[in-house]
């Protein structure tokens, strides 16, 4: 099959080429796995961080790729989930041990065997892929191939975002950084807490527009500070400055959660300009996100096509993939950036 390689972590600005196009062995489904034929898969910040070292992958060569969608061409014989030619769709979480404290209570996204999709296990970058069909979804007619790609990642990771906020209608909500996830998510605060004003801090200003576009009752820069203290932040950038920013925007008691599996270090430094009473103090509160669970995953695909919510894509063809990963680095985001893959 054809595949976008990964065969070395570097920088992206460096080397703007990490991904070689190869010719591989197709993949071969295990027991309990289904074989994919990848019709489509998002493309995310999260690939630069395995390509740039921040979440390395423990092997090399590895195909990247988390957002899949496509058809099952076989399943394995214990596996009795779906059948050939069905439409699934496959995200980040690609397995975990099932037994754990953790596992047993639905937040596998914490336990220690967490294995990643186009990390720990080839991903979408490709023509085929397998995994468990435990952790594979059924996709709604209501998207097609492309719009269902950044609903696994995006969409899902937002969905566990909003839900940590302890957001409840009415209450105000802070967008830093407005890329793929943040795009949905303001999508999903209109139609779950209609009387919730959504404030977006981006840095370019047809990012800002865009958020208006969306309903954001405001939009500014990521240093701005709001016309409002705002009771809950999602920041989704992959640098620092923006959280000591966000803090400052937050009212009292209120809350940022950190959608980032890694912070790049570039700007680490700005963390010493927070300020205890400015930024910190009046119970003010900090909460990460740590991967996806398949019920964030279940959940938000339900949810997005009773909306329903169609996430504004931008496609690529599996070639170039380099290209789309470049201009992610460079912050050059409308919507979700989508690999179509051909036969």
């Amino acid at each position: 099959m054809k595949a976008m390689v990964l065969t070395k972590t570097c920088r992206i600005l460096d080397d703007r080429k990490p991904l070689h196009f190869k010719e591989v062995p197709d993949p071969v489904a295990g027991n309990m796995e289904i074989l994919v034929k990848v019709s489509a898969c998002g493309v995310c910040h999260t690939e630069l961080d395995e390509i740039e070292g921040r979440t390395p992958p423990p092997r090399f060569p590895v195909v990247l790729g988390h957002q899949i969608v496509g058809k099952v061409e076989k399943t394995g014989p214990m596996a009795d989930r779906f059948k050939a030619g069905d439409r699934v769709g496959i995200g980040w979480i690609y397995s975990a041990c099932g037994k754990c404290r953790f596992c047993l209570k639905g937040d596998e996204n914490l336990c220690n065997d967490f294995k990643a999709t186009g990390r720990d296990a080839d991903g979408g970058y490709a023509q085929y892929t397998t995994v468990s069909e435990d952790f594979a979804y059924k996709i709604p007619d209501a998207f097609s191939d492309s719009q269902a790609a950044p609903l696994l990642c995006a969409g899902a990771i937002g969905y566990r975002s909003l839900r940590l906020t302890g957001i409840k209608d009415g209450q105000s909500l802070g967008l830093t950084g407005f890329g793929a996830s943040g795009h949905l998510v303001i999508k999903m605060t209109k139609h779950r807490y209609p009387n919730s004003k959504v404030f977006v801090f981006a840095r370019s200003e047809k990012e800002r527009e865009f958020a208006k576009e969306l309903g954001a009752v405001w939009a500014g820069a990521t240093e701005d500070q709001s016309p409002e203290k705002l009771d809950c932040i999602i920041d989704t950038t992959p640098v620092w400055k923006p959280v000591a920013h966000a803090l400052r925007n937050l009212a009292s008691g209120g809350r940022l959660v950190i959608n980032a599996i890694r912070k790049e270090n570039t700007d680490k430094d700005y963390l010493l300009n927070l300020d205890y009473p400015t930024h910190l103090w009046l119970e003010k509160e900090i909460k990460s996100v740590a991967n996806v669970a398949r019920q964030d995953v279940s959940e938000f695909l339900q949810l997005a096509a009773e909306i329903p919510i169609i996430p504004e894509v931008q496609e690529f063809s599996l070639e170039q993939a380099n290209e789309a990963l470049v201009e992610l680095k460079e912050r050059k985001i409308r919507g979700a950036k989508v690999l179509r893959i051909e036969d």
